[in-house]
């Protein structure tokens, strides 16, 4: 028996596209996937931080995704996160494929991102905010612009003047839209702003988003960590992938909630929102959060595998 192929991060990305991961993903949500089905993230504590265990089952396909998160790795080198995607045959539960865990996350984050993008933001969304310079930031930045092809502007705001200068610089160049270094408050301007931290507080003055924005917050499934306040997230309508993982891991929901300015029947799951089953309130922005699910990563690792053979 040969061994199974392992697609490393180039060949994840070759195989395929922002749009046509976004579209993987609409379609499982369209046929009946059920996000509430997915059994809760795994974490085991090491020294040097965690190992999440992510493990979900689809018609048609099974797979795990084994990610470890050091915190002390960047100061000497090495990327925080870590990890590897197994597919498994569904018909046998042999191995059929091995993926590399963090081109796969950066992929299926930016893909999920995209798809409740394409549900909330305004037809004509043009101008973006990034919060972040690492690699989500990068990749949904050509996510969106897939599912909003009139962004015209990037604003990048991140602490690091440095990175920030040379993710601009790369953005305008490769991406070949108008990229500029800015402060917090260019949410005022945006149609579209993205959260792609490591933030334990609140990014911006959520006074600042205008009704028909649609804010993206993606960087912790960590229910003491926050990339918005309550002060935006209680007047927003409040998308998640699903209602028990924002319950038990969204930061950005929960504060909300326990500050009394938003009810948890009132969050709105993905699915329905894919389905045409629930719609955003008008005059109201729209905040999708999302905490990363494994249902995401076996759709995406599926339709990746299948690309690839």
């Amino acid at each position: 028996m040969s061994a199974p192929p392992f697609l490393e991060a180039a060949a994840i990305a070759a195989a395929l596209t922002p749009l046509e991961a976004v579209d993987a993903l609409e379609a499982a949500l369209r046929g009946g996937l059920d996000p509430e089905a997915d059994p809760p993230r795994g974490a085991v504590g090491a020294d040097a931080g965690e190992v999440l265990l992510m493990p979900s089952s689809a018609p048609g396909a099974v797979g795990v995704k084994l990610v470890t998160v050091a915190p002390d790795n960047p100061a000497h080198g090495h990327p925080r996160i870590q990890g590897v995607y197994v597919l498994f045959d569904p018909g046998t539960l042999a191995v059929a494929a091995l993926l590399d865990g963090i081109g796969l996350t950066d992929l299926r984050t930016s893909a999920v991102s995209a798809l409740a993008v394409r549900h909330l933001a305004t037809p004509a969304a043009r101008r973006l905010v990034v919060f972040g310079t690492g690699a989500q930031g990068w990749a949904h930045i050509g996510a969106l612009r897939a599912v909003c092809p009139d962004i015209e502007r990037v604003d990048v705001v991140a602490r690091d003047r440095d990175r920030l200068a040379a993710f601009v610089a790369r953005c305008s160049s490769e991406h070949g839209v108008e990229a500029r270094a800015a402060e917090a408050d260019a949410v005022a301007e945006a149609d579209v702003v993205v959260c792609a931290t490591t933030a334990r507080e609140p990014l911006f003055d959520g006074a600042l988003v205008r009704d028909d924005a649609t804010v993206v917050a993606i960087g912790s499934h960590e229910p003491a960590a926050r990339e918005v306040d309550e002060r935006f997230a209680g007047r927003a309508t409040v998308v998640v992938e699903s209602r028990a993982s924002a319950l038990r891991e969204a930061g950005d929901v929960i504060a909300t909630i326990e500050a009394g300015a938003l009810d948890a029947d009132a969050l709105v799951p993905l699915a329905a929102l894919v389905r045409g089953d629930a719609r955003p309130a008008d005059g109201r922005p729209r905040l999708f959060k999302s905490t990363g699910m494994a249902w995401e990563d076996l759709v995406v690792a599926a339709a990746v595998h299948e690309a690839a053979r």
